[in-house]
C-alpha cells in the first residue's frame, strides 16, 4: 500500500468523480472521518476525508489488500458486522471483576447517611 496526503478535499473529490466508487465508510457528520473506496481502471483507492488530521489517498496492491482495507476501516469505524457466535458472561461486563454489585449501592448508603444526620 501506498499512501499520500492530500490537503484538500477538492482532489479528493476530483478524484472520486472519476471513479467507480465500492463502499463508504465513515461519516464527518458523526464521525471525523468518512473513507472512500474506490476504483480508476486497474488502481483500487482509499480517499479519506478528515476534518480532524490530514487527508489522505492510500493506493492499494491489489484487489485482496484492497478488501482487507475495507474491512479495517470498518472495524475502526463501529461498522464491523456483529459475531452471533460470541459468547458473553455477566463478568465480562463487571468491570472491576471482583464480583461485588455496582458501587451505586455505596453512595445510596452515604445518601441515608446524610439524611440521618440532618433529621438529628
Amino acid at each position: 500500500m501506498e499512501e499520500v496526503e492530500i490537503s484538500s478535499w477538492v482532489t479528493l473529490d476530483a478524484l472520486k468523480k472519476k471513479a467507480e466508487v465500492h463502499e463508504t465508510v465513515g461519516n464527518l457528520q458523526t464521525g471525523h472521518s468518512m473513507s472512500v473506496f474506490c476504483q480508476i481502471e486497474e488502481d483500487y483507492l482509499e480517499l479519506v476525508y478528515s476534518d480532524s488530521t490530514g487527508n489522505t489517498l492510500r493506493r492499494y496492491e491489489d484487489k485482496d489488500e484492497f478488501e482487507i482495507g475495507i474491512q479495517q476501516r470498518r472495524e475502526e469505524d463501529g461498522e464491523a458486522p456483529y459475531d452471533e457466535d460470541k459468547e458473553f458472561d455477566d463478568k465480562s461486563f463487571d468491570e472491576d471483576n471482583d464480583g461485588d454489585e455496582d458501587e451505586d449501592d455505596d453512595f445510596e448508603e452515604d445518601d441515608e447517611a446524610e439524611e440521618e444526620e440532618d433529621e438529628s
